[in-house]
């Protein structure tokens, strides 16, 4: 039978325990109103580190591996989106949908030339297209942004691009490869080599 006193005793025991325990709950449990925001730590604010050096990189492709060697110090959002883009196999599978005497381009995630979007700054310097160079395809207006997937290598000097285009790498090996690139070409895998 539960008393009077029993009453008693059992809300001085839960007091109590409320009263013991409070102290290491509340260091615990997080204060404040449910939907708030949690404190930032240093773990959580990390912003990622710059990338620094020039990051290499193999494509695979169904004639043979290139090598690109890519330029954060003039293109770091850039080469930091599509270090992304290939770290996650964004291409793999992918074609080079546009291939010209002058140039090959590919990563179009509808192999038309139409895909990806165009939310990439453009960021020009003053590299220059010469044979080998890596840049980023855009339409002609806006040209304050590229695309965020479809690159290009240029295959012979294409100074026109110069300050119009972001120009973030070049081919270190295998440039024959390019050269013998068609139309339907698939871009196999990526691979990247140095950070």
């Amino acid at each position: 039978m539960f008393t009077r006193r029993n009453f008693i005793i059992a809300a001085v025991i839960i007091i109590g325990g409320i009263l013991i325990f409070r102290k290491p709950l509340q260091k615990i449990l997080p204060t404040g109103k449910v939907s708030e925001k949690p404190a930032v730590t240093d773990a959580m604010s990390t912003t990622p580190e710059p990338i620094t050096g020039r990051p290499q990189v193999e494509i695979s492709t169904s004639k043979g591996p290139i090598t690109l060697e890519l330029r954060p110090d003039l293109a770091p959002k850039t080469v930091a989106n599509f270090l992304g883009l290939w770290s996650r196999g964004e291409c793999d599978n992918l074609t080079f949908h546009r291939v010209e005497d002058w140039v090959v381009q590919g990563c179009d995630p509808k192999g038309d030339g139409t895909g990806g979007n165009s939310t990439l700054p453009t960021e020009t310097s003053d590299a220059s297209f010469t044979t080998g160079s890596l840049g980023v395809a855009r339409r002609a207006t806006p040209k304050d942004v590229s695309n965020d997937s479809q690159f290009f290598i240029v295959k012979k000097d294409s100074t026109f691009l110069d300050g119009e285009y972001t120009y973030f790498g070049r081919v270190v090996s295998s440039m024959e490869i390019i050269n013998s690139l068609a139309v339907g070409d698939k871009i196999q895998s990526t691979t990247i080599l140095t950070k």
